[in-house]
């Protein structure tokens, strides 16, 4: 599967962005999909997951209550909607596909990922 995100871009603390990340080639139905995002010289973190269903999301805690996951299937996009932006939440943000459980992605074990989208919040 091939990902592309998009959204990213420089914004004012307490702002808001809507990321996309569009899937091409297998089924996108199947795959439970996350966001991640990873500044320089730091690790790769976890955001945010939904499973294949839609049924299921989880969030990191810095991010619960601000961030919400979604997806649409007959668009085969994954979006992040992401209210209340703050200065730490710089990064460059990823997107990620696995097929085995939404549960993987948020353990950071990922079949596929995407190319990033620059995040800037400024204060």
């Amino acid at each position: 599967v091939q990902l592309q995100a998009s959204g990213g871009g420089l914004v004012q603390a307490g702002g808001s962005l809507r990321l996309s990340c569009a899937a091409s080639g297998r089924t996108f139905s199947t795959y439970a999909m996350g966001w991640f995002r990873q500044n320089p010289g730091k690790e790769r973190e976890f955001v945010a997951a939904i499973s294949w269903s839609g049924g299921s999301t989880y969030y990191a805690d810095s991010v619960k209550g601000r961030f919400t996951i979604s997806r649409d299937s007959a668009k085969n996009t994954v979006y992040l909607q992401m209210n209340s932006l703050k200065p730490e939440d710089t990064a460059v943000y990823y997107c990620a596909a696995d097929l085995r459980s939404v549960r993987t992605i948020v353990a950071g074990d990922v079949n596929y990922w995407g190319q990033g989208t620059q995040v800037t919040v400024s204060s």
